[in-house]
C-alpha cells in the first residue's frame, strides 16, 4: 500500500514540476472541449480571427463606420465652387393691347435671367474647414472603436484561454488527489494509516472538485461574453487557441506619455475641436448679408417695335434686427463642451497611462519572482519530498502541503500572466501603441 500512495504522488509530482519550468510561452489547452455540451457548437479561434469576426459584426464600430458617407458628402458640398447655386428663371406672357380701329392686339413677349449668390465673409473656407475636421474626427473615431473592439476581445479571449488552462490543471488535481484518497482508504482499511490521514485525503480531494467545478463555471460564462463580443449565433462556444507570450513593452513611458497626442480618441477630441472653432467662425461670418447678382434678358411690345430689355439687378439683405445670435451662441457652446471633453481627456489619458505602466511594471515583476524563486524552490522542494517519501521520511500531511503548494504556484503563475496580457492590452490601447 505504501507503495502505491508514493507512485501516486511522485505522478503529481511529475505533472507539476514540468510545466513550472518552462518557458513564459504557454500551449493553449485543448483538452477543455470535453466539458462543453453535447448540443454546443465549438469554434476554434486565434487571437486575430477573433479581431476579424469582431471587426465586421461588432454593432458600435459598424454604426461609426456607416457615418462616413455623410462626412464625406458633406465635405464634398463644403467644397463646391460656389456654395449657393445659380437661379435660373424663365418667363412667357401673352398680352392683349386693346385698339380702337382694330380687334385687341395679342403680343406674345419673354424673358429669362440667371442669378448668382455669393457669400462675401468667408464662409465658405470656414465650412471647408469645418468639414475636412468633421471627417478627420470621425475617421479617428473608427480608429478608437476598432482598437477598442481589439482591446475587448483580446481580454476575453485571454480569459477564456487562461480558465482554458486552469481547467486543465484543476482536472490533473483532482485526478491526482482521487488516487491518494483511494489509496488511503485501502491503507486505512488495512489499519496502516489513521482515520485522519484518510479524512485529510477526502478533504482535498473535494476541494479539487470543487475548485474544477468553479473553473468550468467561470469558463461557461468567459466563452459567453467572447461569443457576445463576436456575434456568433447561439449556442457557440469558442476556444481560444494561442499562447501567453510575455515579451517587454518596447517603450519606456515617458516615450508613451510623449506619443499620446497621437492616440486615436485624442486626435478626434482635437479635430472636433477644430471643426466646432471653423463653425463658430461661419456663424458669426454668417451675420453679413449675401450679395445676389442677377442678368436678365427680355423681349417686350407689338412684332413690328419689338423691345429688347437688358436688366442687371443687385440685391443685399439688410441686417438691421436678426443677428443670427442662436446659431453663434449654440456654435459657442458645441466649441466649449468640445473644449471641455478634450482637456479633461489629455489628462485622464496621461493619468491613466501612467496607472496601467506601474502596474505593469508590478505584474512582470511578480511573473520573474514566480520564475525565478518560487519555481527552483518548488523544483528542490519536490525533488526532496520524493526522496523523503521514498525513504519513509515524511507521511501523507507533508507530501499533501507539498503538492497543494506547487499546484496553487502553478495557478499564481497562470494568473499573474493573464494579468501581464490584459494590463499591456490596455495599456497599448490607453496610449494609442499599434498592437
Amino acid at each position: 500500500m505504501r507503495l502505491i500512495l508514493s507512485c501516486a504522488l511522485a505522478t503529481g509530482a511529475l505533472f507539476v514540476t514540468p510545466v513550472l519550468a518552462q518557458s513564459p510561452v504557454i500551449p493553449a489547452d485543448t483538452s477543455s472541449a470535453g466539458s462543453l455540451a453535447p448540443d454546443t457548437l465549438t469554434v476554434r479561434l486565434t487571437e486575430s480571427q477573433a479581431w476579424e469576426l469582431a471587426e465586421k459584426a461588432n454593432p458600435a464600430l459598424r454604426s461609426k463606420r456607416a457615418l462616413l458617407d455623410a462626412a464625406q458628402g458633406e465635405r464634398s458640398d463644403a467644397g463646391a465652387w460656389l456654395y449657393n447655386n445659380p437661379t435660373l428663371s424663365l418667363e412667357r406672357s401673352k398680352r392683349q393691347v386693346p385698339s380702337a380701329e382694330s380687334p385687341a392686339d395679342r403680343q406674345k413677349e419673354w424673358a429669362a435671367s440667371l442669378s448668382q449668390t455669393f457669400e462675401i465673409a468667408g464662409q465658405g473656407t470656414h465650412r471647408r474647414d469645418a468639414a475636412e475636421a468633421a471627417l478627420n474626427a470621425l475617421q479617428a473615431e473608427i480608429d478608437e472603436a476598432q482598437r477598442q473592439t481589439r482591446t475587448e476581445v483580446s481580454q476575453r479571449f485571454f480569459k477564456v484561454l487562461a480558465l482554458q488552462q486552469r481547467l486543465d490543471i484543476e482536472t490533473q488535481a483532482l485526478r491526482l488527489f482521487e488516487s491518494t484518497a483511494n489509496a488511503m482508504q485501502k491503507r486505512r482499511a488495512a489499519g496502516e494509516d489513521t482515520r485522519l490521514d484518510a479524512n485529510v485525503a477526502l478533504v482535498e480531494a473535494e476541494r479539487a472538485r470543487n475548485q474544477l467545478a468553479q473553473v468550468r463555471e467561470e469558463l461557461s460564462g468567459a466563452r459567453d461574453e467572447l461569443a457576445a463580443s463576436l456575434q456568433l449565433p447561439a449556442g457557440s462556444a469558442p476556444e481560444a487557441q494561442g499562447a501567453f507570450v510575455l515579451k517587454a513593452m518596447p517603450f519606456t513611458l515617458a516615450h508613451l506619455l510623449e506619443q499620446l497626442p497621437s492616440q486615436p480618441r485624442l486626435r478626434a477630441l482635437a479635430a472636433r475641436t477644430e471643426s466646432a472653432t471653423a463653425r463658430l467662425k461661419l456663424q458669426r461670418a454668417s451675420v453679413y448679408p449675401d450679395l445676389t447678382v442677377g442678368l436678365g434678358v427680355a423681349r417686350e411690345g407689338a412684332v413690328d417695335a419689338r423691345e429688347k430689355v437688358t436688366t442687371l439687378s443687385v440685391s443685399l439683405p439688410l441686417p438691421l434686427f436678426r443677428r443670427n445670435a442662436s446659431g453663434i451662441g449654440q456654435a459657442s457652446s458645441e466649441l466649449s463642451q468640445a473644449q471641455i471633453e478634450q482637456q479633461a481627456a489629455v489628462r485622464d489619458s496621461a493619468a491613466q497611462v501612467r496607472a496601467l505602466w506601474t502596474k505593469l511594471q508590478s505584474v512582470e515583476a511578480r511573473v520573474k519572482r514566480l520564475q525565478g524563486t518560487v519555481l527552483p524552490a518548488l523544483e528542490s522542494n519536490q525533488a526532496l519530498a520524493g526522496k523523503s517519501q521514498r525513504a519513509g521520511e515524511i507521511g501523507l500531511l507533508e507530501m499533501i502541503v507539498v503538492t497543494r503548494q506547487t499546484l496553487d504556484a502553478r495557478r499564481d503563475l497562470l494568473d499573474a500572466q493573464s494579468d501581464y496580457i490584459t494590463t499591456r492590452t490596455a495599456l497599448e490601447q490607453a496610449a494609442g501603441v499599434q498592437p
